[in-house]
């Protein structure tokens, strides 16, 4: 079986390990709960008959008191970089993550994952900002750990990219 490292990079707050609980355990829960480090989960996935084990690093937000340690990205096979529709300086920080990713780990796939779609009539995205990181080869992917909605695609998307690299 063939063992992918997966990282969960983004600002605080923007659903990391809510993501990962809902596509591990298909659970979701209101009660916010800091990461404090990082939690690592595991999920074995068959893509396109090939059995992988994920190891989903789910690493603490950044913020203006934190930053993420590169020690944490080593290994990576791969990265999802989570926004929150409804915040829109989550995106300068994916931003600032990806560059902070690329610098430790090359040019391992990764994905934008904007999350929290269920808050739709919240979201405060300027989708011309978007637009332009798709231009730029950027994937992205709207989820929602609360429904369920896009978090198989997104860790599935992300699955076949590092699989064909």
């Amino acid at each position: 079986m063939i063992q992918k490292k997966i990282c969960m990079l983004g600002a605080t707050g923007v659903g990391k390990t809510s993501l990962v609980s809902r596509y591990v355990l298909s659970l979701f829960s209101d009660t916010y709960m800091t990461t404090i480090g990082v939690k690592v989960d595991k999920k074995n996935v068959s893509v396109d008959g090939q059995d992988v084990m994920l190891m989903l690093w789910d690493i603490y937000g950044e913020d203006e008191f934190q930053t993420v340690r590169t020690s944490y990205l080593k290994g990576a096979s791969g990265y999802l970089l989570v926004a929150d529709g409804t915040r829109p300086l989550t995106i300068d920080m994916a931003r600032q993550l990806q560059t902070k990713a690329a610098d430790v780990i090359g040019r391992a796939p990764f994905i934008l994952v904007l999350n929290k779609a269920d808050l739709g009539d919240q979201w405060h995205l300027d989708d011309r900002a978007i637009w332009r990181l798709v231009e730029d080869g950027w994937s992205v992917v709207r989820t929602s750990a609360k429904t369920g909605e896009g978090v198989e695609d997104a860790f599935a998307r992300l699955t076949r990219r590092m699989l064909a690299v």
